[in-house]
């Protein structure tokens, strides 16, 4: 949780450094966010025990930006498929299980997320999906790893050991994610 703690302030400083917002000044009023570890592992106890849940916990709005945090849980059984983000960084950090992450490449068989779904109102933003990726980099994720995927990258678990289950930090630069 420290990691995961240390990222988020190092996302918010550097979108609130890149607003012109000075973190300096001593009358600087606006309160800090809390997402407790209770609200993850609640979120993560939801989820179904062979499935796939995506949840946003918490979606906050700095200046135009929105930062959020949320919990994935993965099971090797669970609907699984290539992704991208037109304008949103994702921020991984694995809780528990293990995978083989790809990241870079080509999304095989590309078709685009539908304005109205869930997807795109609450959770990434304008996207793609597809079945794989061709050319990407493989690496093999586990419980303490983080992963920093920029807006653009494609990114696809080709392998869940099991059940991995992660807190994400989504950076949506547009302000278009639900305020939660």
């Amino acid at each position: 949780m420290r990691n995961m703690i240390s990222v988020f302030v190092l996302v918010s400083g550097a979108l609130l450094a890149q607003s012109g917002t000075n973190n300096s000044k001593t009358d600087n009023t606006k309160p800090g966010t809390t997402v407790l570890g209770s609200d993850i592992q609640a979120s993560l106890k939801r989820a179904p025990a062979d499935g796939v849940q995506d949840e946003s916990i918490k979606m906050i709005a700095i200046d135009k930006t929105h930062v959020g945090v949320g919990a994935v849980h993965r099971a090797a059984k669970g609907v699984n498929y290539a992704i991208i983000h037109d304008a949103l960084t994702e921020v991984y950090h694995v809780l528990s299980g293990s995978g083989t992450l790809v990241t870079g490449g080509t999304v095989t068989k590309p078709e685009r997320f539908p304005a109205d779904s869930k997807t795109v109102k609450e959770l990434a933003g304008p996207s793609w999906r597809g079945t794989t990726i061709q050319g990407g980099t493989s690496r093999k994720i586990k419980a303490g790893d983080l992963v920093i995927i920029p807006a653009g990258t494609a990114h696809w678990w080709s392998q869940i050991d099991g059940v991995i289950d992660y807190e994400v930090i989504r950076v949506d630069p547009g302000g278009l994610l639900a305020l939660k």
